[in-house]
């Protein structure tokens, strides 16, 4: 399949947003190790989640899913014995978090996934555990997915990680530290990327009843003998998935009204307001919502460590933009579900925009984009960033269009609403 874009003319439009990814990982996970019934609302029904809300029911955990609202069965933190490999699909985000949930277990469980996600680093959390006393092994020398976590609980303790590669090693070892024998002090080395996802996890865990101490975003210590509590869970609109729709906003000179962004929101990418802010757009808070109003765009130097996920969005809005663009603190994105940084230069490339790679980001000068199709590596944001080109370029058709379902499945749903017939799709190879 392949999906044909139409440009259209200044984007006017009310969405309100699936939940958030992110969240909802989170937030089944802590329901799942919880005492009692919890209740989640707008849970995020994306292959990701469906991925990890499907793990943790054969680890024990009682998942009804319906529509929007997920009633989760918990644990108590005592998982069901291993039985078949845990298939994890494409999801980095399960690969990592569920590793560490699965030596709270006893007995041998294998976690594995797609050839892409059996690429993806994971060495990093396995020494972390180790030092927590967690038998855990990568099956390939190179320390990637599969891996064999022969547990037998947690005992706790001090343990060091890298936090140069993922965040998500930080958020397995906090998850599953309250479970531990003795309180558990982890030490970042290194530095870390995608800290706000850090928050996002504790700010989680503190809705569901747990206490830590914390020293920036270097040292964490969470006291052992907790235990998650069950409630009712609302999860906030997706601040990623709100940056195609303000992006489109803002390249097509229009007005988009987000009626459930939370602007004091974790979510790291809340702050890609501000980036389109000081590219020229306007932003307004209303009784409606948010509402961002696209005007001249310029482009801007920016790190985009704390915002990764967005930075191919930001680099198609760059490409719309007069000058340049210089991204930086990005190097982990090679690791993601492409090499984004070589899939956003090469797509760029191919709508006539001379964009390159640099060692920890891209630089993009400014343009006309012209028509192209374009290859979406799999990867669900390569596909719905590369969708907003289409919106003032004629000829851009995507391919692989059905890939967002990993994190976004309505997205072309949503993408119809900018324009009525501004989008349609057609059978291809």
């Amino acid at each position: 399949m392949t999906r044909d874009i139409k440009p259209i003319g200044a984007v006017e439009a009310t969405l309100t947003l699936p939940g958030s990814k992110s969240f909802s990982h989170r937030a089944l996970i802590a329901a799942a190790l919880a005492d009692g019934d919890s209740r989640l609302t707008n849970l995020l029904d994306a292959e990701d989640t469906r991925i990890t809300a499907r793990a943790l029911a054969v680890l024990g955990a009682g998942i009804d899913w319906q529509a929007d609202v997920c009633r989760v069965a918990g644990t108590g933190g005592r998982l069901a014995p291993p039985g078949a490999d845990l298939d994890l699909g494409n999801s980095g985000t399960s690969m990592r978090l569920l590793t560490a949930v699965a030596a709270l277990g006893l007995g041998t469980y294998r976690l594995t996934g797609s050839p892409r996600l059996c690429q993806r680093p994971i060495q990093d959390l396995l020494e972390a555990l180790a030092l927590l006393g967690v038998d855990a092994a990568a099956e390939q020398a190179n320390g990637c997915p599969p891996v064999l976590v022969r547990a037998r609980g947690v005992a706790g303790g001090s343990t060091l990680v890298s936090g140069k590669t993922s965040s998500q090693f930080v958020s397995a070892l906090l998850l599953i530290a309250p479970f531990a024998t003795k309180d558990v002090d982890i030490e970042v080395v290194g530095g870390l990327v995608s800290r706000p996802y850090v928050d996002i996890t504790l700010g989680v865990m503190a809705d569901f009843g747990l206490a830590y101490y914390r020293e920036g975003y270097q040292f964490f210590s969470i006291p052992a003998g907790q235990r998650y509590r069950p409630r009712d869970y609302a999860i906030e609109g997706d601040a990623s998935s709100a940056s195609y729709f303000l992006g489109a906003a803002a390249i097509t000179g229009g007005r988009m009204t987000l009626t459930n962004l939370n602007r004091r929101s974790f979510q790291g990418d809340i702050a890609f307001i501000e980036i389109l802010t000081e590219m020229g757009c306007r932003t307004q808070q209303t009784p409606a919502g948010l509402v961002l109003t696209g005007g001249s765009l310029t482009g801007i130097r920016v790190n985009m460590a704390t915002m990764p996920d967005l930075v191919p969005t930001l680099a198609v809005v760059a490409a719309c933009a007069r000058g340049d663009t210089v991204i930086t603190g990005v190097a982990h994105l090679r690791h993601k579900e492409s090499d984004r940084l070589r899939a956003v230069a090469t797509e760029l490339n191919r709508l006539g925009i001379a964009a390159r790679e640099t060692a920890d980001g891209l630089v993009i000068p400014g343009g006309t984009p012209h028509g192209a199709t374009i290859e979406t590596y799999d990867d669900h944001r390569i596909a719905m960033s590369f969708a907003l080109a289409g919106l003032v370029t004629p000829g851009v058709t995507i391919t692989d269009p059905g890939c967002v379902s990993k994190s976004f499945p309505e997205f072309w749903d949503y993408f119809e609403k900018l324009s009525g017939e501004g989008v349609r799709g057609r059978a291809g190879n």
